[in-house]
């Protein structure tokens, strides 16, 4: 089944698993990655940190606490996946609203889908890339994202939590596209 036919649920278990894959293979937490002043650490650190303020502010949600991605980075995104996975298993997430001034009033599942899932689903290439791992994403979900947010690009671009777009060659597949589309150099390799 295509990832875009599932439901936020599975689509985040399918998706943190290969993330969590990427995570526990790392071997060099300082290693740079492909944001700038980013090291693998940081990857891990920015979708751990982000989402628990997110839904306390907009839901009211307070996800499980973990150990310090400075102390123990697999062990922090482990815990902080767990407690994501949870909510969405949860059978009255969906009946939930999340509120937020910038995305208005949204079912809580899908506004960890759409804003998280997604999330994670792109930094996996970040954490690969950044660590000498496979970094090969799902084509038809690239594809589909990169068809969502081309139209938003003004809106995503002013939000300051992408650069600007890297020129891509033409015939270039779907993955190398978003990677260009969100800011990243998609030939990037460590130094």
């Amino acid at each position: 089944m295509a990832l875009s036919d599932l439901n936020p649920a599975e689509r985040h278990r399918h998706i943190s698993a290969t993330f969590t894959d990427r995570v526990r293979a790392t071997k060099h937490w300082d290693a740079p990655s492909p944001v700038a002043d980013w090291t693998a650490r940081d990857v891990v650190r920015h979708l751990v940190e982000w989402l628990p303020s997110f839904l306390a502010a907009g839901a009211g949600v307070d996800l499980p606490g973990g150990p310090s991605v400075d102390d123990d980075p697999v062990a922090a995104w482990q815990a902080h996946c767990d407690g994501v996975q949870a909510l969405l298993d949860d059978p009255g997430t969906p009946q939930r609203m999340l509120v937020n001034r910038h995305v208005g009033e949204v079912p809580l599942d899908q506004a960890i889908d759409r804003f998280y899932t997604t999330d994670v689903f792109m930094h996996t290439w970040d954490l690969a890339r950044a660590t000498g791992q496979d970094d090969r994403l799902d084509a038809d979900f690239c594809e589909m994202l990169l068809a969502g947010m081309e139209p938003l690009d003004d809106v995503l671009r002013s939000s300051g939590q992408y650069g600007p777009r890297v020129p891509t060659p033409a015939d270039a597949d779907a993955q190398t596209r978003l990677v260009g589309y969100i800011g990243r150099d998609p030939f990037w390799t460590p130094a």
